[in-house]
């Protein structure tokens, strides 16, 4: 019996595989044979003709596998015949047992802590924030205007294209938002990206050097502490209240920061809305201290009270603010297209910058979307959606009235399509989540928000957005079951009037 037959035989060949054919699977156990040692150097094979014959397979079978083993360097033709060639075993290497298997190269620190995160889900379930109503989006017109947008593509066009973007789309830009938002800017100021997470990398790689001070809002979006995080800037917590970002003056004394991220339409998580007074006096310390201002003006398209607040960007000349928004949530989120307007006076000088690391393309999405925009169908589309995202939260706000056990505030609501749910500090909001998640509900905990814990709340992020009014109710329902757990004796947690309440419309505890 030769060395081969000791390792490839009929049944090995006929076990299901994912290899579709005789000849891969045998390829790929003499390849795996030779890998582990089991193959020495030098040892000869059977010719394709005698190894056929013996494993009860067509000759040409094993012709392609050899052929095969010798293109890529693991057996050789010589005149004795075929001949494994000296390939380095991959045995695992002995190690100290206290090591655990360190000495293999492992993740970086900043992808380890990533790592670490929930996986991103596809489905879109209930409570999830920032999940936008995408059934009720246009898609015939979006529709139309692909196709439309596809039939006009030029072969030409199918390349590389410019890192700011198509000169349609940063034109509709421009005209929306300062039509819109007040932003002073051009065309030429408009940076088409992949998204918000996209900007924020780009802008952090823009304007920062490793080791600077960048502070966040704390609580505050963990995407943006993961940018930042990501480009080894020193990250500083600044709290939030009822205003928005609140820092103090020893904060610009002992901190300095050379970049200052903030959500001044609609704070996320807490949603304070940046009251005219800080926006004016962050970005006159902004400019004292040399910093720059990251305006993420989420959610700025959905305001359920009272007019909108105009854009830092736009309220005083040459202000040091970089403003971004993004399409995911007011049209859909796998339309994955946003956008960041620089200020005039450096704008052209980052093209040089941003030819090197961005690579665009998506040709068809960004002219369609300069089409849906500049024929009207956007702002129609906004005002339809913030019609119907105040009608959802009003109804959440009802649910929760009838059906919550608890003593709550409700965090937010001046806008956006979330709101924060506080819950008392016997009841962990983690806990919480984590038995939502189990029923197929996706609130996320306050608490996870916060980077210094001295600013953290206790409570659940609820996204409305996603939750259709009919369901609103049997959805906090099922929130409430996952309270039950904390309660000392196992019995409900709502009484006998609000169990009427919840009975009468059609909700059953149990």
């Amino acid at each position: 019996m030769s060395d081969l037959q000791t390792v490839v035989n009929r049944s090995l060949l006929d076990q299901p595989s994912s290899t579709p054919s005789r000849q891969q699977r045998l390829y790929a156990l003499i390849k795996q044979a030779i890998l582990d040692g089991q193959l020495a150097a030098g040892t000869l094979l059977p010719s394709t003709r005698a190894l056929a014959k013996e494993l009860g397979i067509a000759r040409n079978s094993t012709i392609h596998a050899y052929e095969q083993l010798v293109a890529e360097g693991f057996v050789i033709s010589s005149s004795r015949g075929t001949v494994v060639a000296a390939v380095r075993p991959n045995r695992p290497t002995s190690l100290p047992a206290h090591t655990n298997g360190d000495a293999f190269p492992t993740l970086s620190e900043r992808a380890h802590l990533i790592s670490k995160k929930r996986p991103l889900d596809d489905v879109i379930h209930p409570f999830k924030p920032g999940a936008p109503a995408v059934e009720a989006f246009p898609f015939s017109t979006w529709r139309r205007l692909m196709v439309e947008a596809l039939r006009q593509v030029e072969p030409h066009e199918l390349g590389y294209r410019h890192a700011a973007g198509e000169p349609e789309l940063r034109q509709a830009i421009s005209d929306y938002l300062r039509a819109s938002r007040g932003v002073r800017c051009t065309a030429d100021q408009v940076f088409v990206t992949g998204g918000t997470q996209q900007s924020l990398q780009l802008c952090c790689k823009l304007l920062t050097d490793v080791g600077d001070v960048a502070w966040i809002e704390d609580p505050g979006y963990q995407g943006a502490r993961t940018a930042m995080q990501s480009s080894g800037l020193h990250l500083y917590p600044v709290a939030v209240d009822e205003e928005g970002i609140a820092p103090q003056d020893q904060d610009w004394l002992e901190c300095p920061p050379k970049l200052i991220y903030t959500s001044p339409s609609h704070q996320y998580p807490l949603g304070s809305v940046l009251s005219l007074q800080r926006r004016l006096q962050l970005i006159a310390e902004a400019k004292t201290h040399g910093s720059w201002i990251l305006e993420d003006d989420y959610d700025s398209e959905f305001r359920h009270v009272g007019p909108p607040l105009s854009a830092m960007q736009g309220l005083t000349e040459d202000a040091p603010v970089i403003y971004m928004g993004t399409f995911s949530k007011s049209m859909f989120p796998g339309l994955r297209l946003g956008f960041f307007v620089l200020p005039h006076f450096i704008a052209e000088r980052a093209i040089g910058a941003l030819d090197v690391w961005v690579r665009t393309g998506h040709v068809p999405e960004q002219r369609a979307l300069a089409a849906f925009i500049h024929d009207g169908h956007y702002v129609k589309h906004l005002r339809r959606m913030r019609q119907l995202y105040a009608l959802r939260q009003q109804v959440l706000k009802q649910a929760l009235q009838a059906s919550w056990p608890l003593p709550y505030r409700l965090l937010g609501g001046a806008g956006g399509m979330h709101v924060s749910l506080t819950l008392p500090p016997h009841i962990r909001d983690k806990a919480v989540m984590t038995r939502a998640h189990a029923t197929g509900l996706r609130p996320s905990a306050l608490s996870a928000y916060s980077l210094d814990q001295r600013n953290g709340r206790n409570g659940l992020v609820l996204g409305y957005g996603n939750v259709p009014e009919r369901d609103m109710f049997r959805h906090i329902q099922s929130l409430v079951h996952c309270l039950k757990p904390h309660t000392a004796d196992g019995s409900t947690l709502l009484n006998a009037e609000q169990n009427q309440v919840v009975s009468a419309r059609g909700v059953d505890l149990d």
